[in-house]
């Protein structure tokens, strides 16, 4: 099932999407939480009264104004340098654990948004990324366990200024990567239900139509359940926290001569099985 969140008068709200129909799932079953990280901490078995709402109910009128499939997750954990490919065009070695940062909240941008190029930055990237949506709390999980924590999943990129991760004292990731805006997700979330095999998604990044990344999720070096896992190992993870899984090589600063973001630029992300996430930049 594809899972959006929206904007009303009444504040956030899930809904699920019916071809092109958008079926506020609240209203179509009032037994179902209006918020999409409460709809996902249900469980299986909310996911299952859902597709009968969404079956059932009435489509939305009038126009609508999209959200981040999760508009307020308590956390956006980010991997790094976790497909071999962009190890080795940044000329880094093969982390022997998972690379983990984060970004901050104000980074969430929803699909259509107006990514903002910061006036102090010259070098903003794109990255491509499959993320995952944590339904459950969980703490030091097991790997054999971890894919029970993912109730969805949805395309990311994970917008970067690289003049500020990697030029700063000490490399600074939170800040190169936490630039408002910087984390656009969407269009949508589809339920874990939906993707039998996450490592084997066709991911890739289109720049102005152009391919700029182009890969697979069998090239990640920590498979999800691998990240789930040592994450929850250092944090309890909790309903609707979104980790960022890495990108594949093609980014912008390893490319000869370099190619970083301008204003009037489009990417879009698109992965199999979800669909394609686009953002337009332009300057702050």
């Amino acid at each position: 099932m594809r899972l959006i969140a929206y904007q009303t008068d009444r504040g956030p709200r899930v809904a699920g999407l019916r071809r092109e129909e958008i079926i506020d799932l609240h209203d179509a079953d009032p037994s179902l939480p209006s918020c999409p990280k409460a709809l996902l901490a249900q469980g299986p078995e909310a996911i299952a009264r859902a597709e009968k709402a969404l079956a059932a109910g009435e489509p939305v009128t009038g126009p609508v104004t999209w959200l981040p499939p999760i508009p307020s997750p308590e956390k956006i954990i980010c991997i790094g340098l976790n497909y071999a490919d962009h190890a080795r065009e940044t000329k880094a070695a093969v982390p022997p654990c998972p690379v983990v940062f984060n970004k901050l909240p104000t980074t969430l941008l929803p699909h259509e948004g107006i990514v903002r190029l910061p006036r102090v930055s010259e070098q903003v990237d794109y990255e491509a990324e499959l993320v995952l949506v944590i339904g459950g709390r969980g703490r030091y999980l097991a790997e054999s366990e971890a894919r029970a924590y993912i109730a969805a999943y949805t395309c990311g990129n994970d917008i970067s200024a690289r003049d500020w991760q990697k030029n700063k004292p000490g490399g600074q990731w939170l800040s190169g990567k936490s630039f408002d805006t910087f984390a656009p997700c969407g269009p949508w979330l589809v339920t874990a239900d939906e993707i039998s095999e996450p490592g084997k998604l066709a991911i890739r990044l289109r720049l102005n139509g152009q391919v700029m990344q182009e890969s697979n999720t069998a090239e990640l070096i920590f498979p999800v359940d691998h990240l789930v896992s040592y994450i929850s190992q250092f944090c309890t993870l909790n309903p609707g926290d979104l980790i960022f899984t890495g990108t594949p090589g093609g980014v912008g600063m390893g490319r000869h001569p370099p190619v970083y973001l301008k204003p009037g630029d489009v990417t879009e992300v698109e992965i199999e099985r979800i669909g394609v996430l686009r953002n337009r930049f332009e300057a702050e």
